[in-house]
């Protein structure tokens, strides 16, 4: 059982009600996550804002897709893994693409140098040597590629988180981490 129960759609603000309602016209559901995420209106607009941006940036929805599934199997958050291979097929991964992301390894040499970076910045904390930076340089990654893949480490290890924290139950299809 979740530490922390979803909202009460009943009893939430307008507003919060509000934002949940934009993201089950854009997402057709309201996943657990963002419902839980709504006891903290602040922290909800703020994901989902953090989101929305990165959208707009360089990475094509494959390459974030497959960086969220990356960073959720570096994490171990079996409800980030579940959600991001549903949302994955949804963007053309196929079954391999999914499973090849989950073990930072992509096709694409330059989606496989943003998955190798991702995955040492989770696993190192950040902290990455000259060879780190240079082994992803020489991938293909340039200087705006390589703050899009830290915002992206940073949102995923949100979620994921938080996940791991409140134990969110899961409403994807389960898959293992």
């Amino acid at each position: 059982m979740a530490r922390i129960q979803p909202i009460n759609r009943q009893t939430a603000s307008a507003e919060v009600n509000a934002t949940l309602d934009a993201v089950q016209a854009k997402l057709g559901k309201v996943p657990n996550l963002y419902a839980t995420v709504a006891q903290a209106p602040a922290v909800l607009t703020a994901q989902l804002a953090f989101g929305e941006a990165l959208s707009h940036g360089r990475l094509t929805a494959k390459q974030r897709e497959s960086l969220a599934l990356a960073i959720g199997q570096a994490n171990s958050c079996q409800y980030c893994l579940s959600a991001h291979s549903l949302v994955a097929r949804g963007t053309g991964l196929n079954a391999e693409a999914i499973q090849a992301a989950r073990r930072g390894e992509a096709a694409d040499p330059v989606t496989d140098g943003l998955l190798k970076l991702a995955v040492k910045i989770v696993n190192q904390r950040g902290i990455l040597s000259e060879a780190d930076i240079a082994a992803a340089y020489s991938a293909g990654v340039d200087d705006g590629l390589l703050l899009e893949v830290i915002a992206h480490v940073a949102l995923n290890t949100l979620t994921n988180y938080t996940n791991h924290i409140v134990q969110t139950e899961i409403d994807f299809p389960v898959v293992t981490v």
